[in-house]
């Protein structure tokens, strides 16, 4: 079965009513600011920490690149969580291009945006979908990463582009992430299946797929259980559900999400080679971005793993996930670096 992909052109309808009463769910049409603005308000954390620690570096005036000055820059960057590889790469171009010269800000600002864009590259891109019948979503992530409402997000998001959504709870050891599944379902209209507490996910997820198939929505969006990539017996069971939506649908599932908290930092490595593995993930959805200091951790989970980011929270609006674009992310990063 070929692949097609949702991209950020999909056809936009009529939106769903607001999802009023849950502090996630106001859904601010009128006047919201646009997704650079409120990727750059996302990203302010990461940002001042960046600007505040690499501009130190240039206060004292005439100052020459040497060793201590390159140290210094590689400890600012690093703070940031974009990792030691690129931030070796940022030192090492810096130094090549400066050494024994007067420090330039715009060249260390330049290599930075660079050295991001060269990590980035090519990591843009929509969601895969199936060519007939409903394209199913599996989401993964560990426990509190933003996971359940990653989900509603994304529910609202195809909501409003006028296709049908069906959700299944397959988190079936917390009986607070269903119901609050099920509450998003009932706001956005959308169906759900669910099991009883403690039940096989494996057997929500069959049901869930079979229903999608005989109401023949358009997607099936799959959640299931936060658990630690440490606990084998729970990774284990998210292979067992890929293997039980495949024998439904040979291609399934379409796309296998790993929600990252962007404040968990360096942790988000671990996290994303564990699942990789056991779930077989084909991208990222990065939530909690606008709460983080860390949002660098984009490029090392990308370099190391070679997982496109798909998507990326800003806010705890129903509608405050957006599509990852590099550009916009690296431009938001380097916002006003160095200016008064």
């Amino acid at each position: 079965m070929a692949l097609f992909r949702f991209g950020q052109s999909d056809k936009q309808v009529t939106p769903t009513p607001s999802v009023a009463g849950d502090p996630a769910a106001d859904t601010p049409a009128a006047g919201k600011p646009g997704f650079f603005d409120r990727l750059r308000s996302g990203l302010a954390k990461t940002t001042q920490v960046l600007n505040t620690d690499v501009r130190d570096l240039f206060k004292q005036e005439g100052r020459h690149v040497d060793a201590d000055f390159l140290g210094e820059l590689r400890r600012a960057l690093v703070r940031t969580d974009m990792g030691p590889s690129a931030a070796e790469a940022i030192v090492k171009d810096v130094g090549e291009r400066l050494r024994a010269r007067v420090v330039d800000p715009q060249v260390v600002v330049d290599s930075i945006r660079r050295t991001l864009l060269e990590r980035l590259a090519g990591t843009a891109d929509g969601l895969a979908k199936a060519s007939a019948g409903p394209t199913v979503i599996l989401v993964t992530g560990v426990n509190g990463s933003g996971k359940t409402t990653s989900i509603a997000k994304l529910a609202q998001r195809f909501t409003r582009e006028g296709k049908r959504v069906l959700l299944g709870a397959g988190d079936t050891f917390r009986a607070a992430a269903v119901e609050q599944l099920a509450m998003w379902a009932g706001r956005l209209g959308a169906e759900i299946v669910r099991g009883d507490s403690g039940a096989d996910p494996a057997s929500v997820a069959h049901r869930a797929v079979a229903r999608a198939l005989e109401e023949q929505v358009d997607i099936c969006i799959i959640d299931t259980a936060g658990r630690l990539q440490t606990q084998s017996n729970l990774m284990q069971e998210l292979a067992k559900i890929r293997r039980v939506i495949s024998k439904q649908i040979p291609d399934a599932p379409h796309e296998v999400l790993l929600v990252i908290d962007a404040t968990a930092g360096q942790n988000a490595l671990s996290q994303a080679e564990g699942f990789k593995e056991a779930a077989g993930c084909t991208g990222i959805v990065l939530a909690k971005l606008d709460g983080s200091a860390r949002g660098g951790v984009i490029v090392p989970v990308v370099e190391r793993f070679g997982l496109p980011v798909k998507f990326v929270g800003l806010g705890e609006a129903a509608d405050d996930l957006e599509a990852f674009d590099p550009d916009a992310f690296v431009a938001a990063l380097l916002e006003g670096t160095f200016t008064t």
